[in-house]
């Protein structure tokens, strides 16, 4: 058993990499717009759109890709996305009314999640999709469209708890959709209001990361647009939803180790490497191990685009052929929904060092000007390093505890007056001890993990959000640029030039 340091180090895409080089920059911009600090980088979206859209054309499809709002608040990235060919995914009235401000038209726009009357209202009158959930719904929506004179409303059927004719797969219920055997009950919802609903296909909504599961429900679903037909509607259209996925570290390795000696640690055959023994689901009873490992994936070797053109190319359970080659002989298109995957590489969180001090077990605590709020790594399962940017270029220490040199673990604490405020349960190994000023950048946040848990708790300020744009290839601070999220405009580069 190594006594090596446990580093799971940041997978970092080339545009992050030359932001984080430019440390001066980061400084300035926390120096001014204080600690904690989101960055998101509009142009790493669109690239992500794309590689998307290169799936599809490799399987010849026609689709959409859309971006799944919930993943993120930023004006910036969705402003930006306007420009690019991909719609958006809606998940509450306030989604479908920013989407509307930033250059979306309706029919650019899926509303999916939970809605109200207000939610299908504006989505029936702007000309977006509704992904329906149940017969209630579709009974709500038709009333709606009826009262107020609006278009036929074009839906796509959500469905769960899919079968298989081929060998069975665990698949888990979701609170979304319908039972595909109580498809028939939505038919007839549809034949009664053909002249306020339109279907224009099915989806899922699974939250997994199984090839297999979804694999199940795309067959599910192709046998369900057969029923549609014989109802006599024309459908064209199936909706895999999201869960495709990001890679967030960098080495295979460094998270087969960890875990490895995660498990070691909970059984008592080596130190502890959490704060408090926390297991991440682990337990040990009796010498024996027990419970599942609550963590996301966070080496996946296919993710994102990849696993969309993975499940793609692969056979239908029970049809045999490949579900590129069966959507494109039945002339579907294809809907997707990527959240995290689209905002892959897109934004990094800042956190100023406030105190360096040593705890009562001979660890060292770090307290930084954030809190487990503003980045939200571990509520979403996931387990990475922070980049440390140090305050001055010279490493020059003077052998005190706080620059001490090499390798060392430390415990990540926030800002808050609370025990379980812990920006990482587990201890983090970083290349040198930190020093009050310096920076710790925890990299790829701008999925889930930037702003969904953030709170003004304890009246400490949430963190601003800034987008920046890289103005060269070239290395420095100068070849950056930055404005606030909300002032950033496609028409207009960061840093207030005309594009």
């Amino acid at each position: 058993m190594s006594n090596a340091p446990l580093y799971l180090e940041p997978r970092l895409a080339p545009r992050l990499t030359s932001l984080l080089d430019a440390a001066s920059f980061l400084h300035a911009l926390v120096d001014g717009l204080g600690s904690p600090l989101n960055l998101v980088l509009p142009q790493q979206f669109a690239e992500n759109v794309a590689r998307f859209r290169t799936v599809l054309r490799r399987h010849h499809l026609g689709g959409r890709v859309c971006f799944a709002h919930k993943a993120s608040r930023s004006s910036a990235l969705v402003r930006h996305l306007s420009t690019t060919d991909a719609a958006l995914d809606a998940a509450s009235l306030g989604e479908l009314r920013h989407a509307l401000a930033s250059g979306f038209t309706g029919d650019r726009i899926v509303v999916t999640g939970p809605k109200d009357p207000e939610a299908l209202w504006l989505a029936a009158r702007c000309g977006a999709v509704v992904n329906a959930d149940g017969a209630a719904e579709l009974e709500d929506a038709a009333r709606i469209v009826g009262a107020f004179g609006l278009p036929r409303l074009r839906v796509i059927l959500r469905l769960s708890e899919f079968e298989t004719s081929g060998t069975r797969v665990l698949n888990r219920r979701s609170r979304f959709g319908t039972a595909v055997k109580s498809l028939n009950d939505l038919l007839d919802v549809l034949e009664r209001h053909q002249d306020a609903l339109e279907p224009i296909g099915v989806g899922y909504h699974l939250d997994t990361t199984s090839l297999d599961e979804k694999a199940t429900a795309l067959e599910g679903c192709l046998r369900a647009m057969e029923e549609l037909q014989i109802r006599g509607f024309r459908p064209g259209v199936i909706d895999v939803g999201g869960g495709f996925g990001v890679n967030y570290l960098a080495h295979a390795a460094q998270w087969d180790r960890y875990t490895t000696e995660l498990t070691h640690a909970v059984m008592g055959r080596r130190p502890p490497l959490t704060w408090g023994g926390h297991g991440y689901g682990l337990r040990s009873e009796n010498g024996t191990l027990r419970g599942s490992l609550g963590l996301y994936p966070a080496h996946r070797p296919v993710a994102g685009a990849a696993y969309l053109d993975e499940l793609l190319s692969r056979p239908a359970p029970g049809l045999g052929r490949p579900f590129g080659t069966l959507l494109l002989e039945s002339m579907y298109d294809l809907y997707a929904e990527p959240g995290r995957a689209l905002a892959d590489q897109c934004g990094l969180t800042l956190g100023r060092v406030q105190e360096v001090r040593a705890g009562g077990a001979g660890e060292h605590l770090v307290r930084l000007a954030l809190n487990a709020g503003d980045v939200g790594l571990e509520d979403h399962g996931v387990l990475m390093d922070p980049v440390l940017l140090p305050r001055d270029d010279h490493d020059d220490h003077d052998g005190t505890p706080g620059h001490a040199t090499g390798p060392v673990g430390v415990y990540l604490m926030g800002n808050l007056c609370l025990e379980a405020d812990l920006i990482t349960r587990r201890m983090v190994f970083l290349p040198r001890l930190p020093r009050p000023g310096d920076l710790l950048a925890f990299a790829n946040t701008a999925g889930y993990c930037m702003d969904f848990t953030a709170t003004r708790a304890q009246q400490q300020p949430v963190a601003r959000k800034v987008a920046v744009r890289e103005e060269s290839a070239n290395e420095g601070s100068e070849n950056w640029s930055w404005c606030l999220d909300e002032q950033y405009w496609p028409v207009t580069a960061t840093g207030g030039r005309r594009t």
